[in-house]
């Protein structure tokens, strides 16, 4: 499986209502230093209603300012119809992170 298809394998699992760090997600598929990268291979998702990639955030819950399928709004609207609150931009992890498998 080469890195998109991990990217993409990984965030299939995170469950309606969470949210995952660009960071966790390196970490969990066993490259730790590749935030960026997975970052690069969201914005190549090919399948963006199968691969979730608006239950992304930054480090800080932060959504990302170039959502590759339509901007800021349409994450935070896809993160609200999932019962995800989005303040200003940013979602509470200490509430909706995910802690994975």
């Amino acid at each position: 499986m080469n890195f998109d298809e991990s990217v993409y394998e990984y965030l299939k699992r995170v469950p309606r209502g969470k949210v995952v760090t660009y960071g966790m997600i390196a970490r969990a598929i066993g490259r730790p230093r590749a935030a960026r990268q997975v970052g690069n291979a969201l914005h190549r998702n090919p399948t963006p209603v199968v691969v979730p990639c608006h239950r992304v955030v930054n480090r800080e819950g932060r959504l990302a300012p170039a959502f590759a399928f339509g901007g800021m709004e349409v994450q935070a609207a896809l993160l609200q119809a999932e019962g995800v609150e989005v303040k200003g931009g940013y979602v509470d992890l200490s509430e909706y992170c995910w802690e994975g498998e």
